[in-house]
């Protein structure tokens, strides 16, 4: 039993480093992105509006948990129905500690730049909050036909 409550902690934080996501960054490319023309249109920052960028729940957050609540919980307590119901009760408790830690992994800051460009368009992007910008920032938006990016 000892060393499934060795395992059962690194499984958990295998599952959670699964849950990693593409960043959002106007820095940071995917090899997919390498390589390919990029339409460039210049302007100016018109303004610039904190946002937090939601990546989205996979679950795995709250199985680890739930897992972790139920094998620590259930082992440690009473024998028999007492260590299924303390198994039961540490389960939830653990789903919901697992749920809160990814949804606190899954957040982050961003940024909704709305650019001016040189021809007169207003387009806004938003994107994560690694770069600093402020009004009047002459900038570019580099664009694929899907993604579209802001940077100095």
């Amino acid at each position: 039993m000892k060393k499934l409550l060795m395992v059962v902690p690194i499984a958990a934080v295998a599952l959670l480093s699964a849950c990693s996501t593409p960043s959002n960054s106007g820095s940071v490319y995917r090899a997919s992105q390498t390589q390919t023309e990029q339409t460039v249109r210049m302007g100016y920052v018109d303004s610039i509006r904190n946002v937090t960028i939601e990546k989205g729940q996979t679950g795995v957050g709250t199985l680890a948990g739930a897992a972790l609540g139920g094998i620590a919980a259930g082992s440690n307590i009473g024998g028999g129905n007492g260590a299924i119901a303390a198994g039961i009760v540490g389960a939830v408790a653990g789903g919901l500690v697992g749920q809160k830690v990814e949804s606190n992994l899954n957040h982050k800051p961003g940024f909704e730049i709305t650019v001016r460009l040189d021809n007169g368009d207003i387009k806004a992007i938003t994107q994560d909050a690694d770069e600093a910008f402020n009004v009047g920032d002459r900038v570019r938006l580099l664009s694929n036909g899907r993604t579209t990016r802001v940077t100095h």
